[in-house]
């Protein structure tokens, strides 16, 4: 439940605190007082879009926050799927700051989350039901998810989603399969083409290196080979001038005086490493002049055709050698498939004909649960609404399965096209509720659908802003004693103008602004019974507050004894 709120800068409202009960709570004030402001506030907290022009009149930022309590299983595995743990006392604290740049600022429990976090999260806490919410109920998709609410069909829905995912990832593969066979025949030549294109290069990873390496030596070719060729004869070449042949008789040498000088054993062994290390060398710079290019002009102009060929194909297939091997074998998939298309298609068929088959019995499963309930949601909307003065009230779900190619359609949501109808006057056809045209007609059905869900609703506070808009007296009341009615099972909050419907609640919030200085203030103030009586008679009143409407207020006051 809310157990508490505090606004500053918004509007007209300055710095509020307002603290809440369980129960039933009412709003009422004047005109312009601010009661929509509270309602505003709410929503900034359930990540609606905050407007600047919402910060108070010479104000930087708005703020505004509110402490969760007393929270049940449902709304701590919500938060708990979102990362986010209560406090020591398990609470939640929720506070949202707006500036004057339009940026926005959200902290949960005193750590940073995004939007996107509250906007998962406070669902499960609040709900908001306004004049536009009552017209949402046009939507035929909210009367599909109130049905879904009454029917606990969501475990049953998460395994059909999971089954309409991969089925609709396998004609996904279908469309594509298909498309291609389309155009099959022009493909395939291109794609004939591009791998005789690259395969005619006969290329191999780290080919354009090597040829670049190559033909840099065969352009220095003249200069390596005088050059190595001095190394060599230095090293080894000459016969008694060279390094390996100095080393080789010093080594001998050394060895005749090893026995009167022993080191010189040592300085034997160390000469006779940089003898073979010297012999290495040689070798290996030799090898570099072996293998020469007969005819290097010809060599070299067989390594720029090569470079040639790999330049062009670079800018038609990738910047690089791997690239253009990369997009060969591509291709070469994509050929093959299309070779194979027919084959790979009935593969395809058959994986959709099992998927189909594992989603339908799942969406029928569903389907028979929507049914079964149904009647029964049935039977409580209507019970409600002939309460609240509808007594020839029609109400009933229309769930339909549709068929195409001789299959039942599959949605995300099931089989089922949901749409509730309704009558409120006897004789009359039932129509959609898309074209009820009286908003007091759809608060009464919404309330009534409330009513019929609360005890599956996992929402532990809902509000109703002047939902009664457009019904009165008797009809007012009994708005009123089905909200008491909720309030056993959740913390109701409802912004009205009506006494019949105010003087029920077990709180009673009087929002009202005063000029201070050169400005306005709104402020809230909980009403004892004395001062109770005196804003029930006000909104029962006209200019002047009669007595008879004083006894009248008083009397409401007292018959909601009756229904506790």
């Amino acid at each position: 439940m809310l157990l508490s709120l505090h606004i500053e800068n918004i509007a007209v409202v300055k710095c509020v605190d307002i603290d809440f009960t369980c129960g039933f709570t009412a709003l009422t004030g004047e005109t312009g007082a601010g009661k929509s402001i509270i309602i505003d506030s709410i929503g900034l907290l359930l990540g609606r879009k905050a407007e600047r022009e919402m910060i108070r009149g010479g104000e930087s930022s708005l703020m505004v926050s509110g402490l969760f309590g007393e929270l049940d299983a449902l709304a701590k595995n919500a938060l708990s799927d979102a990362g986010i743990n209560t406090d020591e006392d398990g609470n939640l604290f929720v506070q949202r700051t707006v500036s004057q740049d339009g940026r926005s600022q959200v902290k949960v429990n005193g750590r940073a989350v995004s939007i996107s976090v509250i906007k998962e999260i406070m669902p499960s806490l609040i709900s908001v039901h306004g004049q536009s919410d009552t017209h949402s109920l046009t939507d035929p998709k909210k009367h599909l998810e109130i049905l879904d609410r009454y029917s606990a069909t969501e475990p049953l829905l998460i395994k059909y989603r999971e089954a309409y995912e991969r089925l609709e990832k396998i004609k996904a593969q279908i469309r594509d399969v298909k498309s291609k066979l389309g155009e099959s025949a022009r493909m395939a030549e291109i794609l004939e083409y591009q791998i005789k294109d690259i395969d005619s290069a006969d290329l191999h990873e780290g080919e354009e290196e090597e040829l670049i390496d190559k033909k840099l030596k065969i352009k220095n070719s003249e200069r390596i080979n005088k050059n190595a060729t001095f190394v060599f004869k230095a090293l080894k070449g000459s016969e008694k001038g060279s390094v390996c042949f100095l080393l080789d008789r010093s080594i001998s040498a050394l060895g005749q005086i090893s026995d009167v000088i022993p080191e010189c054993a040592e300085y034997a062994e160390r000469l006779r490493d940089f003898l073979y290390q010297a012999e290495d060398i040689a070798e290996e710079v030799y090898a570099v002049t072996e293998g020469e290019e007969s005819d290097p002009d010809e060599a070299l102009n067989k390594i720029e055709a090569k470079l040639d060929k790999i330049s062009k194909l670079k800018r038609k297939y990738g910047l690089t050698v791997a690239d253009i091997l990369a997009f060969r074998a591509r291709a070469a998939e994509e050929l093959s498939v299309m070779e194979n298309a027919d084959s790979v298609l009935e593969s395809l068929e058959a994986e959709r004909a099992a998927a189909y088959n594992e989603a339908l019995l799942l969406a029928e499963e569903i389907h028979d649960l929507r049914k079964s309930c149904a009647s029964r949601l049935e039977a409580s909307v209507k019970e409600t609404l002939e309460f609240l003065d509808m007594p020839k009230v029609v109400f009933f779900a229309s769930i339909k399965e549709e068929y195409k190619n001789g299959e039942k359609e599959l949605y995300e949501t099931g089989c089922d096209r949901v749409e509730f109808f309704i009558s409120a006057n006897k004789g009359a056809d039932s129509q959609p509720l898309a074209k009820i045209a009286s908003g007091g007609e759809l608060a009464r059905i919404m309330l009534a659908l409330k009513t019929a869900i609360a005890d599956k609703d996992s929402v532990s506070t809902i509000i109703f802003d002047e939902i009664d808009a457009g019904v009165s007296g008797k009809t007012a009341r009994k708005i009123g004693i089905k909200m008491l009615e909720l309030s056993r099972t959740a913390q109701i909050f409802t912004v009205t103008h009506s006494a019949q419907i105010a003087s029920l609640a077990d709180t009673h919030l009087l929002i009202s602004k005063r000029e201070v200085g050169a400005g306005v203030e709104t402020s809230v103030t909980p009403l004892d019974n004395d001062k109770r009586i005196e804003e029930l008679s006000r909104i029962l009143g006209g200019i002047q507050v009669t007595e008879a409407q004083r006894n009248a207020a008083v009397d409401m006051l007292k018959e909601k004894k009756d229904y506790l």
